[in-house]
């Protein structure tokens, strides 16, 4: 039987991040996505201009649709928009004993808000402690723990303050990092695991962050360790990097083929 993965998130007018980068990416490891849709955003690769957030009711709705028919073998979480979807979603999937990806997405790559304070409060509270795996970047984690993690030792006890929400596989992505090597560091089981590769120097980086989550997603759906599911997954984003169309006048989309 086809893995079968649920994609909750907001749609990306360009098709570079969101939802559609989820499809894409699902649809090259051969899985099979269903999506619930948070938010509907005007965006390109310059940036997000509007958001229009879906009433949680109608989020409430596309989860028990998908599950009570179709099914899932995980579930892939990205932007929420506000503290009431978030509060709709967590209380949705709460008896739910699925894999769950979280992609905290608080802010997008242009500085546009994503989510707001009583969304990240329901995050900590309800969703972080559900998630079988927490993919932030390094703004976000400064945003959910208060430590930037720029060392070995600031990211240990930034692990820990995670820890202590109660999940208990934390990916730190390196993208926002320095130097020419993108780092990203997984904690799970007192053990760090590293994977790194070169940085590229492309201006095509738009929907990382997503096509990261959901790969790991895919993996976790089709029956991969944590380990393998992430290490598959970095290296298919930094193919994505190197194959990207080249589109757009601004922070371009991946090649997700």
């Amino acid at each position: 039987m086809i893995a079968r993965l649920l994609v909750v998130a907001g749609s990306d007018s360009s098709a570079g991040a969101g939802l559609q980068a989820d499809l894409k990416t699902a649809q090259h490891f051969g899985v099979y996505a269903q999506t619930v849709v948070t938010a509907v955003t005007v965006q390109n690769t310059h940036g997000v201009t509007a958001a229009h957030m879906i009433p949680p009711a109608i989020v409430h709705g596309q989860i028990e649709a998908a599950l009570g028919d179709i099914g899932a073998d995980a579930i892939k979480i990205g932007m929420l928009g506000t503290g009431r979807i978030a509060d709709t979603v967590a209380e949705a999937l709460k008896d739910k004993p699925l894999p769950i990806v979280l992609d905290p997405v608080m802010i997008s790559s242009s500085g546009t808000p994503l989510l707001d304070d009583y969304g990240i409060s329901v995050l900590k509270a309800h969703l972080i402690p559900r998630a079988t795996l927490l993919t932030p970047n390094l703004p976000e984690v400064e945003a959910l723990t208060g430590i930037l993690p720029r060392s070995p030792h600031t990211l240990r006890n930034a692990a820990q303050a995670f820890l202590m929400m109660g999940v208990r596989n934390i990916l730190f992505k390196g993208g926002h990092g320095e130097g020419g090597t993108v780092r990203d560091v997984l904690v799970s089981g007192g053990k760090e695991t590293i994977f790194e590769s070169p940085r590229q120097d492309s201006r095509n980086t738009h929907g990382t962050g997503c096509t990261l989550a959901t790969a790991i997603a895919c993996g976790l759906a089709m029956g991969l360790g944590m380990e393998d599911a992430v290490g598959r997954a970095h290296a298919y984003v930094q193919d994505a990097i190197r194959n990207a169309p080249g589109l757009g006048r601004g922070v371009g989309p991946l090649g997700h083929g």
